[in-house]
Formats: structure tokens, C-alpha cells, sequence
């Protein structure tokens, strides 16, 4: 990826990535935003709620960064965890018996709109 700034070619002063340089540098920057978004997502429960009807709730959000690492907060506000993946999370919301989770993907960053 080339960089904003022809005149510096390390990394920017965080150690992140540099806007890349093709088009405007607003434009970059959008890309690059787009590029490095984490990811976010529900963990969803699900139960039978009786004469093979289903129910379900939102039970927690998180999200997902590059390198894996996971925040979620229950949707309650009561719990916070960081997780090695969003799998973790499936694992910790679906333990009670009779109560599955899934994760339900939030739009991809490509998708986001930058205004």
C-alpha cells in the first residue's frame, strides 16, 4: 500500500498503516478507515419457547479486531469480556441448557458508507 505522504515512508505515529496514495487524500483516508474497521456483530440466544416455536434475544455485541481479539458487552450492560475470537462469545451465551447462540454479522466495512 503506498502512503499519503510521499515524503515519509514509515509507519504512521501509532505503528498503523498510512492512507494508501491513489485519488484525493480524503479518499485515501476513507480507504484506509474502511480497511482497518474491526468488525461488529450480535451473539443472538435461541430457545424453544414451546409447540415448536422458537424465541431469541440479543444477548450481547461485539466486536472483532484484525488480529482477532474480541470485545463484547452483554446487552444488558452488566458484562464485558475480551475474547480470543467471536466464537468465544457463542461459547459463553450458549452454555445454558436449552439456549444455543449465533453470531449475527453487522454490515461488512466494505459496505460502510464514509461521508
Amino acid at each position: 500500500m503506498s502512503t499519503v505522504s510521499p515524503q515519509n515512508d514509515g509507519p504512521g505515529p501509532h505503528g498503523n498503516p498510512k492512507a494508501a496514495g491513489s485519488g484525493s487524500f480524503e479518499e485515501g483516508l476513507r480507504a484506509m478507515v474502511v480497511d482497518l474497521a474491526p468488525r461488529q456483530f450480535a451473539v443472538v440466544q435461541v430457545w424453544d419457547a414451546g409447540d415448536g416455536e422458537l424465541d431469541g434475544c440479543v444477548a450481547a455485541w461485539g466486536t472483532v479486531y484484525e488480529d482477532g481479539r474480541t470485545q463484547v458487552s452483554g446487552a444488558d450492560g452488566a458484562s464485558r469480556l475480551v475474547l480470543g475470537s467471536p466464537e468465544r462469545a457463542v461459547w459463553w451465551f450458549g452454555r445454558e441448557a436449552g439456549v444455543t447462540a449465533r453470531l449475527v454479522w453487522l454490515a461488512a466495512p466494505e459496505r460502510a458508507a464514509a461521508a
